[in-house]
């Protein structure tokens, strides 16, 4: 019988690296875990794996969330204060204005109670003599 035909040796494939963020590395240690190097990994290790990078990603978008908040507030506050200063600006000119009415209203009051008495008292002159 004939030999079976030689096999070819597989050549061996070079595993690649498992490359890791210092944050992934942060949260691995804190789980208590510790990947191998290459990427060949177990279910349990790649579950792990999964669950430190979606705490990242969490982690992540939580801070960006509270940035975008932040900047709408700002945004929101800063608009506020303008307006509010516009209104401020034009009120204490319409108090200005007011203020130079009244006084010049006081001014006419005045006058026209200096002149009712003046003729009271001329009137009350002439009935005398």
């Amino acid at each position: 019988p004939s030999p079976c035909p030689p096999q070819p040796v597989p050549t061996p494939v070079p595993s690649q690296q498992l490359c890791l963020t210092e944050e992934e590395k942060r949260l691995l240690a804190q789980e208590g875990v510790m990947l191998p190097s290459d990427l060949r990994l177990t279910q349990a290790e790649e579950r792990i794996l999964k669950k430190v990078r979606r705490k990242i990603r969490n982690k992540q978008s939580a801070q960006d969330s509270r940035r975008r908040k932040k900047e709408y507030l700002d945004g929101l506050e800063s608009s506020r204060v303008a307006a509010c200063s516009a209104q401020n600006q034009e009120l204490r000119k319409r108090v200005q204005e007011l203020e130079k009415l009244n006084g010049s209203l006081l001014r006419q009051l005045q006058a026209l109670i200096k002149q009712t008495s003046n003729k009271a008292a001329q009137t009350s002159t002439c009935a005398l003599v």
